[in-house]
């Protein structure tokens, strides 16, 4: 991902709308957190004012997340933050924040470096999840393809239990009907 040297800057009307000034449209907040995600910096300023409001709707972004359920930040570590308002040591909460996720961040590309960018079992996992929309779709593919006949062992054995299941469904029927005649 090519780092940007500028940050995007996105503008505040007075109505509250923001305004990307790239791509000259409108945008939600959900826009500015999926920029942020794909590595972008943003800035978001006051049209009239001219003043940075870019860690009012990044806390705003954070909330949202939080209160959906998609919860990051540990209650311990929000109820430290708090206290950390009020206490003297607010000077070191930023520092220390900044370089945890500085390490946070290094730790994660080297990682993916020592492992070559791949990941062992990869393929397996996209195999399931492959299996499973195929599953949840009716038999059509991605493309809207009719699933192909299984090809690997597993799906030769889901193939096999689909058939112990038709024996089973039969033998049912079967005991149904004897019992029916013994009534």
């Amino acid at each position: 991902m090519a780092e940007q040297k500028e940050p995007l800057l996105i503008k505040r009307y007075a109505s509250r709308r923001l305004y990307n000034t790239e791509t000259s449209d409108y945008v939600t907040l959900e826009d500015i957190s999926g920029f942020i995600r794909d590595g972008r910096e943003v800035q978001i300023v006051d049209l009239k004012s001219g003043d940075d409001l870019t860690r009012q709707y990044l806390l705003q972004i954070i909330a949202e997340h939080e209160s959906r359920g998609e919860n990051v930040l540990p209650l311990n570590v929000l109820t430290d933050l708090v206290r950390s308002y009020t206490t003297d040591v607010t000077s070191a909460v930023p520092q220390f924040l900044a370089q945890s996720f500085e390490m946070f961040r290094d730790g994660q590309e080297k990682m993916m470096q020592g492992l070559g960018g791949t990941i062992p079992g990869l393929g397996a996992v996209q195999a399931q999840q492959e299996a499973f929309v195929k599953a949840m779709t009716g038999g059509m593919g991605s493309l809207g393809a009719p699933w192909s006949a299984p090809k690997s062992e597993t799906d030769k054995e889901a193939s096999h239990e689909g058939e112990d299941l038709d024996a089973i469904k039969k033998q049912l029927s079967e005991l149904q009907e004897k019992l029916s005649k013994l009534t």
